[in-house]
């Protein structure tokens, strides 16, 4: 299993859930040195990454980076999937494809979380389901020849109205029909609106391919009262040892919650194996 931290560049917004708002260079460099395996990059544009420079810190520290995440073209530029305006629709696919191109150059995955979109008061799920799905495709007939997988992620109610839990996320991406489109569940939004984590990821387990940790009040596992170590026994039988992110608020300050997600997720995940879901903080 290898532990992940998101970080951004320093232009990051407010509401970016992000540890690290820096030179993303000095981010990796900064991981490195707390023991993490990778850092996710929260972006709003894919030219904010210097390909070569990122590519060079990435060898001089052995990191990678597992996930570009893009809920800031959401946030920042209102561009998403299920817009009624198809011109934004359209650049919105654009906006992701360049991401898509820019993972390619990290063998990385593109998480679609809230560049999904709402959907509009005038519109039905119907409706807003139909625009997602085709705009997931477009994005999918450049991902899937360039090896990029693209994340659903189910997003709690009280930031979007739509996908909200896996269940939901898993239907999606069963109508799409597309090979490359895979599901990221996030413990923060499953502690909202998932019954129950363990049948979330049993009715997920073909589906998963990334997975998102948080406390229940969106600060580093171990600082709420999630129960992760039920959740990490789960994702081992269910067979998943793949990247464990945590995607978390830098409370109280930077160096605090990204120390203690590496304590907290190290002590139960050593480097390249299956989780010690026994282990206590």
């Amino acid at each position: 299993m290898k532990i992940g931290l998101a970080v951004s560049t320093k232009d990051a917004l407010p509401s970016a859930y992000v540890v690290y708002r820096d030179d993303l260079g000095s981010c990796i460099d900064r991981c490195a040195e707390l023991g993490y395996d990778g850092v996710e990059l929260a972006l709003r544009d894919a030219s904010q990454v210097d390909v070569q420079r990122i590519k060079q810190r990435l060898a001089a520290t052995g990191l990678e980076i597992p996930c570009i995440s893009t809920g800031q073209v959401f946030a920042a530029d209102h561009l998403y999937f299920t817009h009624p305006d198809g011109a934004v629709r359209t650049r919105a696919i654009e906006r992701i494809i360049d991401m898509i191109r820019l993972a390619s150059e990290f063998n990385a995955k593109v998480n679609i979380g809230r560049v999904r979109g709402t959907i509009h008061s005038e519109d039905t799920l119907d409706a807003a389901s139909r625009r997602y799905i085709d705009c997931v495709c477009q994005c999918a007939y450049i991902a899937e020849p360039l090896g990029v997988e693209l994340l659903v992620e189910p997003v709690n109610r009280y930031e979007v109205n739509f996908i909200n839990n896996c269940a939901q996320g898993i239907e999606l991406i069963r109508e799409s029909g597309l090979r490359c489109v895979r599901l990221m569940p996030d413990t923060f939004h499953m502690n909202i609106e998932d019954a129950s984590f363990r049948d979330a990821f049993l009715a997920a387990r073909d589906f998963i391919s990334y997975v998102h940790v948080a406390d229940s009040n969106r600060l580093a596992p171990g600082w709420g009262h999630v129960p992760l170590d039920e959740i990490f026994q789960i994702l081992g039988e269910i067979g998943y040892n793949d990247w464990i992110t945590a995607e978390i608020l830098p409370e109280p300050n930077p160096d605090a919650a990204a120390r203690q997600a590496i304590k907290f997720l190290r002590s139960r995940f050593s480097r390249d194996v299956i989780p010690l879901a026994t282990t206590v903080a």
